[in-house]
């Protein structure tokens, strides 16, 4: 075997080559190192200046991907790779329609989140409803949604998927309506049952009094009950006590009282009628 030969090989090249890709490598650390400082600090004075966690994070997002961006051309200048960036400069239109074409579904979710970034459509802990998937929304990223469901769930939903259908906001105003039926005996005291259940609904913990106050009306004649339908608010930005512990007290407390005083609410009733006097058979 023919020994290798060490005089030929050129070493200032090999010197150069591996100076450059040092460069390239610390040089694109670097920009990686200030795109997630940036995106952080970033996201620090967004918050302050426009309250509003998603949006301050999207942006913050969008502008550590572009510093990315930048240090990766930078790279391909130092690198000698000009030509390159040249040409994908020129050929940008092309290049964009193709990748376009190619990554539609992931561009339409970033677009889409864009416009849901601005159009705010829902914040940071908000409890939505999208195309029946219901949580609390935890973040918006560059191409999906993550909402966090009631049983603990982390789901990921494409924005795209939540700009083209219908999106349900339960806690944007601050102020969401709850309501239960309570079906009376026939025959019962109904404006004095319904003068205890707005005493009884207005003393429990949660339940708003002033601008939302609890409301009480009759609206159905059922087979076996007068219905009676209680609806009251709760305050969505005080979550000292959850929806959930505030209705079930409520309807507790509403039925306690109606028993106490007396009144009966029966279960369905069933009437049977003898048929032409015949006797009803018993086994």
């Amino acid at each position: 075997m023919e020994e290798f030969d060490f005089i030929s090989v050129d070493w200032p090249m090999i010197k150069h080559v591996l100076i450059i890709s040092g460069i390239s490598i610390l040089t694109f650390l670097v920009f990686l190192f200030f795109a997630r400082k940036s995106k952080a600090f970033l996201k620090v004075r967004l918050i302050r200046r426009m309250d509003d966690d998603l949006l301050a994070n999207f942006l913050a997002g969008i502008f550590s991907a572009i510093v990315i961006m930048i240090g990766l051309l930078v790279v391909f200048r130092i690198i000698g790779l000009t030509g390159v960036v040249s040409g994908l400069l020129a050929g940008a239109g092309i290049s964009a329609f193709i990748i376009g074409f190619a990554l539609k579904d992931i561009g339409e979710n970033f677009l889409a989140g864009i416009i849901l970034a601005f159009k705010r459509p829902f914040r940071v802990g908000d409890i939505v409803d999208i195309s029946g998937m219901r949580g609390q929304v935890l973040t918006l990223n560059l191409r999906d949604t993550q909402i966090k469901t009631g049983d603990g769930k982390d789901v990921f939903i494409p924005n795209g998927v939540i700009l083209k259908n219908p999106l349900i906001n339960f806690t944007i105003d601050g102020y969401l309506r709850y309501d239960f039926i309570v079906g009376l005996d026939y025959g019962s005291d109904y404006h004095g049952a319904v003068d205890l259940i707005k005493s009884t609904i207005k003393k429990i913990p949660g339940v708003l009094n002033e601008n939302k106050a609890p409301a009480v009306w009759v609206v159905d004649l059922a087979e076996s009950t007068l219905n009676i339908q209680v609806t009251f608010w709760v305050d969505t930005f005080e979550r000292e006590i959850s929806d959930a512990v505030v209705k079930s007290n409520a309807i507790i407390e509403v039925l306690t009282a109606l028993e106490k005083a007396g009144f009966n609410m029966p279960a369905r009733i069933i009437e049977l009628k003898n048929h032409q006097d015949k006797s009803l058979r018993t086994s």
